[in-house]
């Protein structure tokens, strides 16, 4: 439920605050005061887009600020609403309402917050859609099309048509994945029997040279290591000789050991104390030269001794840079290629058997859209005949004679673009998301009348009894949302528009109703009464506020609304006999 909602600087409105309550509003006020305002403010607060044009001359920016309750609402729409604000990291306030608010720059840019959060428009979209419900001037004109009427059928039927149109649009979309990859094997057999070649080919060069792991690195550093083989051994065998003495030479009287043992022996025959307290490091670094020595005659005898060595590393070298320059950058990279062709040759099956095993279950998942199809048609037909009775009961309310609202349900027959037509009973349909029926509202002037589209026999004013009549019956599938009517009661007068108030006191009793209206006769049945009127304003720009009524302004407005007479007996005497019938057939 909308609970309040602050304007500043939309339009004519320079800034203006309203509280709203469960039942019927209304707001009236003098043509060009900004009525509409309030309802362009709601369309920004349900992520319409945003016009610079409406900000206030002047000023910088729009801003619109709106507090929801959620305390009316069903656990269907408090589910979707706590969905949204947690997906958004939304907070409710104190009293667990809720506050949207929407900016409007004068350079055109937006922005817009949810619960104390920065959200994209389309999540004020989200969170107002199971909460409140505009009707604009021109929302009667979308009754015309053929998808609004549809929506509008299969609102009514609820659980009736949900059900099995869930059950067609699973089934439908098994039966496009299927049909398109039979489209897509059939006409690539070609293409993908060339793919699998090149895939095998790959594959058993690559077994064929049997790259290891990082293979391409061990190789390269034995190759550079090869390269300077014989400074490398000479090195080693300096290196040794001097350290342990070399092979040939058996005294090693000039190796660092033989010294290191005759600074020992030295040290041996002492007898300072001083002097053979060095012994034992004397020992450690003789242990450490044997250790040493003893690796780099280990590193001798793993150098390769047999010349070709270094021509079979240049030769497997070679093999695996003609798999690289192929498949990757390194042989890591070309074992990954190799396991990815696998996997992809488990999947590319151009046989024909495989081909009609596709066909057979396109066929299948085929017949199972159809039957599904069927009973979604079924169904609808059903609701059709229900909704299109429950319109016309109200439109003879709604001083319509005997208008009778017809639902023209029929299959939408596939056209030469149809990419995907279903065949049912022997024609082809268009297998849309919402099934293959299309459905047209006509309307009958009286018994006998030839039925006729409603864009053809509906004036404005009937056009927009007949979207009136449609929401009081359809009221029952969403209780406790909020339902915005602006000017709902254009082309209508008379007695149509007091049938016109009182359907919309009997939906308020269901929902939070809020309607921009001009008649006295709807604003009679009102449980609260705003009214937007312009203040003067000495800069030449015009303001405009809203305030809610009292009882006795209320008499003064009515008697203005009626004919301008609203500072003569006559005029206030005619508004208090319209309130008080109101009042009698509110409680009637």
């Amino acid at each position: 439920m909308l609970e309040e909602i602050r304007i500043d600087s939309l339009g004519v409105i320079s800034a203006a605050s309203a509280q709203f309550h469960e039942g019927l509003t209304v707001l009236t006020g003098e043509t060009g005061a900004g009525k509409t305002m309030v309802v362009t403010s709601l369309h920004l607060l349900s992520g319409a887009r945003a016009d610079a044009g409406r900000v206030r001359l002047g000023a910088d920016r729009a801003v619109v600020e709106g507090r929801f309750s959620t305390e009316t609402a069903s656990a269907q729409v408090l589910d979707e609403v706590e969905r949204v604000l947690e997906s958004a990291g939304a907070q409710r306030d104190e009293d667990q309402s809720i506050i949207a608010l929407r900016t409007v720059n004068a350079d055109g840019r937006s922005r817009a917050h949810l619960g104390g959060r920065s959200v994209p428009a389309a999540v004020l979209s989200g969170f107002t859609d199971p909460l409140l419900t505009v009707h604009g001037q021109n929302d009667q004109l979308r009754l015309l099309r053929a998808d609004r009427q549809l929506e509008a059928l299969d609102r009514f039927a609820g659980e009736s048509v949900s059900g099995p149109l869930k059950k067609y649009r699973s089934a439908r979309t098994a039966w496009l994945a299927a049909r398109t990859e039979l489209i897509d094997r059939t006409e690539r057999s070609r293409e993908l029997a060339q793919e699998a070649d090149r895939l095998q080919f790959g594959i058993q060069e690559i077994d064929g040279v049997a790259p290891e792991p990082q293979e391409d690195l061990t190789i390269a550093a034995d190759v550079r290591r090869l390269g300077d083989l014989d400074s490398l051994r000479e090195s080693a065998e300096g290196a040794g000789a001097a350290l342990v003495g070399a092979v040939e030479d058996t005294g090693g009287a000039t190796s660092a050991l033989h010294l290191l043992g005759e600074a020992r022996t030295q040290l041996e025959g002492s007898d300072d104390a001083a002097l053979t307290d060095l012994l034992p490091r004397l020992n450690e670094a003789m242990a450490v030269v044997t250790d040493i020595g003893a690796d780099l005659t280990a590193y001798l005898s793993d150098l390769p001794s047999d010349p070709s060595a270094l021509e079979t590393l240049l030769n497997r070298q070679s093999e695996l840079k003609g798999l690289t320059r192929k498949y990757a950058a390194d042989v890591d990279g070309v074992i990954a290629w190799a396991s990815d062709a696998r996997e992809r040759l488990l999947h590319i099956d151009v046989s024909a058997t495989t081909l009609a095993d596709l066909s057979g279950r396109v066929d299948e998942t085929a017949a199972e859209v159809a039957a599904a199809a069927t009973k979604l048609t079924s169904a609808r037909s059903k609701a059709a005949a229900k909704l299109a009775k429950a319109v016309s009961v109200e439109l003879a309310g709604l001083a319509m004679g005997k208008a009778k609202l017809q639902l023209d349900l029929r299959a939408a027959v596939a056209g030469q673009q149809d990419n995907a037509p279903l065949n049912i009973a022997g024609t082809e349909l268009h297998a849309g998301q919402n099934g293959v029926d299309e459905v047209e509202f006509k309307l009958s002037a009286h018994d006998g009348a030839q039925a006729l589209p409603i864009s053809k026999s509906a004036s404005g004013g009937e056009l927009s009894r007949v979207m009136l009549a449609l929401e009081v019956v359809l009221a029952g599938s969403d209780k406790g949302a909020t339902m915005v009517f602006d000017e709902v009661d254009a082309g209508v007068g008379g007695r149509a528009a007091v049938e016109v108030g009182r359907r919309l006191a009997r939906l308020a009793r269901t929902h939070q109703v809020i309607v921009v209206t001009h008649l006295p006769q709807v604003a009679a049945f009102a449980d609260t009464h705003l009214v937007v009127d312009k203040a003067d304003s000495r800069k030449g720009a015009a303001n405009s506020g809203v305030k809610s009524l009292s009882a006795s302004e209320r008499v003064v407005e009515l008697a203005r609304m009626l004919a301008g007479l609203d500072d003569t007996e006559t005029g206030r005497a005619h508004a208090e006999e319209l309130l008080a019938t109101a009042r009698a057939e509110r409680a009637d």
